[in-house]
């Protein structure tokens, strides 16, 4: 039974199974003349925030100078034939891609090829309106038969050019370098390519080139970091010396009061927070211009390049001058991660000398406690010492007037020899008493 019934489905299998087929490849044939543009975000808005609608904006602006519907807010790709030329536009996370394809009507020599391309169509107003944001543009011009290799150095002002045979059909030719009018150019020749090949090699090509400079964008503030990290070693080194100078003057005069060690506590924490602000400030920069080199070196795999004698192939020209670049970007967030691990470190060794001498200041203080309840105790037993005496007189003056009193009816003849004999018996007997609380109270 065929499933025609919406409600059979996942929300997500349609959308899901179109995503594969959103980016599809210009359908080109020999000779064509391409520019490329790579519109990068509003340079106002910060790493990794939603540019979406500024993409959008720029698209719908150049639909309506051409009286064409522009396509839905979330639209990701676009594609429609203006006439003079025909338009493909992608949005991706942090720019957007023109790219502009026309069949000539005359046929042009290679150098007046890019006298002639697609962009002398476009509106002046609305190339002005990407001031500041257009990080690529490129012309591609796509040839039908091989030439001389000779003869494209005129093309690329003399520069270093790369070139090889792609896709076992295709000839491609460039210097990745910007040329006086503000574009880079690629010769792609067909020298035997199938039906369609010739749209997949010009969009791997303009891939390469767009992620090429894309990755780039990270070596700015690989420098730009750079003296930072060496200020943040340098401020480390110099706490840690002094860490080891304290520790050497405290051995010799006891544990310090902890002063130094809180001095030394409040640099580290600000050595740790201004590691952790450049980490975030271009560990999303780094971590796109890592995935954006891998893009490049998947593109390039994808030509699957045959050398031309004499001419270095793009893999060879991207290895020794995009490489090193990457390379810096990862030291130095390799670099920034070790040393944020270093003042981590330093930070829990300090922490745990700040927490040593707590720990012996308040062994001080319980140690003064102890002295002060001992000569408490010692007052406590001379007081009490009176006040055996204090208790015993008491008790003999009670005992006197009771025998005045046992005098007076005759009983007895003299007072004074019963108090004399009750004096010390009244003594042992209230030391005796005070003696057994104390111990009643101890043992309690």
């Amino acid at each position: 039974m065929p499933i025609v019934y919406s409600s059979l489905n996942h929300a997500m299998r349609v959308p899901l199974a179109a995503e594969i087929h959103s980016r599809p490849f210009m359908k080109l044939e020999a000779p064509e003349l391409i520019s490329h543009f790579a519109i990068y975000r509003n340079p106002d808005l910060g790493a990794g925030a939603p540019s979406g609608h500024i993409h959008h904006k720029t698209l719908n602006a150049l639909c309506a100078h051409f009286g064409v519907s522009a396509p839905a807010n979330d639209a990701k790709y676009f594609y429609h034939d203006f006439g003079k030329f025909r338009l493909k536009w992608e949005c991706h996370t942090e720019f957007s891609t023109y790219t502009f394809a026309l069949r000539p009507d005359l046929e042009y020599t290679t150098e007046e090829a890019f006298e002639h391309m697609p962009v002398t169509h476009l509106p002046q107003e609305w190339l002005l309106s990407l001031k500041g944001r257009v990080m690529v543009a490129a012309h591609v011009a796509l040839e039908k038969g091989g030439a001389e290799v000779e003869s494209l150095q005129r093309i690329f002002e003399g520069n270093t050019m790369a070139g090889s045979q792609v896709m076992q059909g295709g000839e491609l030719y460039s210097d990745f370098a910007i040329q006086s009018d503000g574009f880079s150019r690629f010769v792609i020749r067909d020298v035997g390519m199938r039906a369609q090949q010739a749209g997949r090699l010009v969009q791997r090509v303009l891939e390469i080139e767009t992620y090429r400079m894309f990755a780039l964008l990270g070596l700015p503030q690989a420098q730009q970091a750079a003296p930072a990290l060496n200020a943040i070693e340098g401020e480390l080194v110099t706490l840690a010396a002094d860490m080891v100078q304290t520790d050497a003057a405290q051995i010799e005069d006891g544990m310090g009061d902890g002063v130094v060690e809180q001095k030394l506590l409040g640099e580290i924490t600000r050595l740790a927070a201004r590691i952790e602000k450049l980490s975030l400030e271009t560990s999303y920069r780094f971590s796109a211009s890592k995935a954006y080199f891998r893009l490049v070196h998947a593109r390039i795999d994808e030509l699957r390049e045959i050398r031309i004698e004499g001419i270095p192939n793009v893999a060879e020209f991207m290895d020794r001058r995009l490489t090193p670049a990457m390379n810096t970007c990862e030291a130095v967030a390799a670099r920034q991660e070790a040393l944020a691990r270093r003042v981590a470190n330093t930070n829990d060794l300090l922490r745990t000398r700040v927490g040593i001498i707590q720990e012996q200041q308040n062994r001080k203080i319980l140690q003064s406690m102890n002295r002060r309840a001992a000569q408490q105790l010692r007052l406590q037993q001379a007081v009490e010492g009176l006040s055996v005496a204090a208790i015993s007189y008491y008790v003999v003056g009670l005992i006197g007037y009771s025998t005045k009193a046992v005098k007076a009816a005759g009983i007895i003849g003299n007072p004074d020899v019963v108090i004399g004999l009750a004096v010390p018996v009244v003594l042992g007997a209230v030391w005796l008493s005070l003696r057994n609380m104390h111990k009643r109270l101890h043992t309690a």
